[in-house]
């Protein structure tokens, strides 16, 4: 806008001043110029200045490359370290780092490829280098990778502190290995929030809602105040395991007990829960009472109760809702043919079928993760799902292979796309 135009203006006027003072060759000076430019966005300007720069040394090269990747631009972070006849730790680190920040495969991908190119350059990590890497490793699901990242830690005795030990908890609980999450949680002094939080969430998201439950209760009597993130593992403990009376006065503690105002995530988590005990209509009203504008994601938690619950009138609005939202996704109009086909109104199962073919979206083939996880997780028992609405007790049906015993060691079997994986693994040598 006008004042970033303005500031850019001074900073073109002082960087004027700064050359007519005879300062264009000063290091220091030229490092702070081109800080600026990046940090106003105006790349173009900052890599004329570090090209015009006769002698750079390796402060500015790092600075140019923690800014491009502080904006996001790994591309030209990228041209400038291939460029470096010179990098050192912090070189290294500021790539690995700016590409994990990116999320996606091919940023967290490209983080491991730099990291192992870093180790055959006879580079040591620190533990910034191994944050960063952990992070790519949560990303990309590459639990081998991980635990060769974790005995490399191990074995040359770095001290596993909160932060590190957080990163080494999330990376093992989103690989599904709940089992060694809790090995590098259990041990850890001084436990923070976020710690807490990544151990609640990844219990949580892989059917330990009751063990979930227990550590954030243990979090609270050790004086740690939850936030957000902690909430959202909370409810989504209480979603998986049919606790509708409890996820209703975790989510009123948020504002009442801990002064949290609940955010669409939470109220999300909310529609899933009464979505799984098929509180529909409860559900409905939590969306049109919630201040926020619901995302597909709540719509979709919708669509899939109402094909276990048949509830065509429902699914009709939720189909709607999506469309508006994301209108070319082919999961959305196969999911509401079934309902209709499943409540014999075989007109408008065609109809949708044809639609589909009128706006080219074709049927891809595979499972739904949320219809199958509210299959597992529904009771039979209408009786108790109606009691449950209401707020007459929970429904807590589980599945014998889900749910641990309260007080064992979890084994749960990590779940590994080796197809995604094995690219990856022909790429990095052994740590």
């Amino acid at each position: 806008g006008c004042g970033r135009a303005c500031f850019v203006h001074n900073g073109q006027t002082v960087h004027t001043q700064v050359v007519k003072l005879g300062f264009g060759n000063d290091l220091f000076v030229q490092t702070g110029v081109i800080e600026m430019y990046v940090k106003f966005k105006c790349v173009e300007f900052a890599r004329k200045v570090f090209d015009e720069t006769p002698q750079r040394d390796l402060v500015m090269c790092n600075v140019l490359l923690a800014e491009y990747a502080r904006i996001g631009e790994m591309g030209l972070a990228r041209r400038v370290f291939d460029e470096m006849l010179k990098r050192d730790l912090v070189s290294w680190n500021t790539m690995i780092h700016g590409y994990s920040l990116q999320g996606g495969l091919g940023m967290a991908h490209e983080a491991l490829s730099l990291f192992n190119e870093m180790r055959l350059g006879k580079i040591l990590p620190d533990k910034i280098t191994f944050v960063s890497v952990l992070s790519a490793c949560s990303d990309l699901g590459a639990l081998g990778m991980g635990k060769m990242v974790h005995e490399y830690i191990e074995r040359r005795r770095i001290e596993i502190d909160v932060k590190l030990g957080t990163c080494l908890v999330n990376m093992y609980a989103k690989c599904g290995d709940i089992d060694n999450a809790l090995k590098v949680f259990n041990p850890l002094k001084d436990k923070d929030v976020f710690l807490w939080s990544v151990m609640i969430m990844g219990l949580a998201n892989h059917g330990y809602g009751d063990v979930a439950l227990d550590h954030f209760h243990a979090m609270i009597s050790e004086g740690v105040k939850p936030n957000g993130i902690t909430f959202v593992g909370v409810l989504s403990a209480c979603s998986h395991t049919g606790l509708v009376n409890d996820g209703w006065n975790y989510f009123n503690s948020m504002r009442d007990v801990y002064g949290l105002k609940p955010e669409i995530e939470h109220y999300g988590c909310m529609v899933d829960i009464l979505c799984r005990a098929g509180c529909l209509d409860a559900a409905r009203n939590v969306i049109r009472n919630m201040p926020f504008k619901p995302d597909a994601r709540i719509w979709r938690t919708v669509l899939a109760a109402c094909k276990i619950y048949k509830n065509v009138e429902l699914a009709e609005e939720a189909t709607s809702e999506i469309r508006s939202l994301e209108a070319y996704d082919d999961g959305n109009y196969v999911l509401l043919s079934n309902i209709y086909s499943e409540d014999n109104k075989w007109d408008k199962a065609v109809n949708i079928r044809r639609k589909m073919d009128e706006i080219r979206i074709q049927k891809v083939v595979g499972n739904s993760s949320v219809e199958s996880s509210l299959e597992e997780n529904y009771s039979d028992d209408e009786e108790e799902q109606r009691e449950a609405c209401k707020g007459g007790k929970d429904t807590t049906k589980k599945s014998a292979q889900s749910q641990p015993t309260r007080g064992t060691t979890v084994h749960l079997k990590p779940i590994m796309l080796e197809e995604q994986m094995q690219p990856l693994s022909q790429t990095l040598s052994p740590l």
